[in-house]
């Protein structure tokens, strides 16, 4: 049999609510890397708990639930806690702005360049070069579409 390494495993995981109200028992899946996953049920059937229970949110469970070494898991909440004052784009920007900052950065000490300065610039260039950032912004106009946000 073929040893395969999974990127996140969970073993019994159950969930109860307070009363004895069963969300879920005894779910047992194994995700192998590069694998698409879907989770399909009624509403009120736990799907969102599973998920926050995946991401490492929800910690109140039976079981044992855990992400390789190495592996990131991320959550995207069906009702983000958005800043009202702001716009669609505005919003979907404050989940970037660390990079943002650096491209932002690298700018500016482009604008302001010196020899006193050179070396911070190639630090940040090699990191903008690795992390594909100097196209964020329309990376982000591509994930707004794919996720058919409004345009503001």
């Amino acid at each position: 049999m073929a040893a395969y390494q999974y990127v996140y495993h969970m073993d019994g995981v159950s969930k109860t609510y307070p009363g004895g109200k069963k969300c879920f028992e005894n779910i047992r899946l194994s995700f192998l890397p590069g694998v698409k996953i879907g989770v399909v049920g009624v509403n009120g059937s736990g799907k969102s708990t599973l998920m926050k229970i995946m991401a490492g949110l929800d910690k109140d469970f039976t079981g044992e639930a855990w992400a390789a070494e190495g592996a990131k898991v991320g959550y995207l909440p069906q009702e983000p806690n958005l800043d009202e004052t702001l716009n669609v784009r505005d919003n979907v920007m404050l989940g970037v702005a660390e990079k943002k900052a650096k491209l932002d950065k690298y700018n500016e000490l482009a604008m302001n360049y010196s020899d006193e300065t050179a070396e911070e610039m190639a630090a940040l260039q090699d990191e903008i070069d690795a992390n594909n950032l100097w196209d964020l912004d329309a990376q982000i106009d591509v994930a707004m579409e794919a996720l058919r946000c409004p345009p503001r």
